[in-house]
């Protein structure tokens, strides 16, 4: 069931990850290059390294891993949100 609810999350922070990407926000321009090449390729790979640890570590008997992996989605999602709604 955990396994489950941190997929859903990833779901969703890939969704506002590229959401944010494809913004053309000012602030991504202070992005390293390796990082915006390709329509942001390698900052999302980078989103599913850190989910296929969070899932794999909470797998493996690290529960504390769904719970930062959980954190880490709500900075995201509250962040994605700001950008997003030209708030920042």
């Amino acid at each position: 069931m955990v396994l489950a609810l941190l997929f859903a999350l990833g779901v969703a922070n890939f969704a506002v990850h590229k959401a944010v990407l494809e913004s053309e926000h000012p602030m991504l321009d202070v992005l390293p290059g390796l990082f915006r090449r390709g329509g942001g390729r390698m900052s999302l790979l980078f989103e599913f390294v850190v989910l296929l640890s969070a899932m794999i570590m909470t797998e493996n008997g690290w529960p504390g891993a769904a719970v930062l992996y959980a954190f880490y989605s709500l900075f995201n999602l509250v962040a994605g949100w700001l950008v997003l709604d030209e708030r920042i």
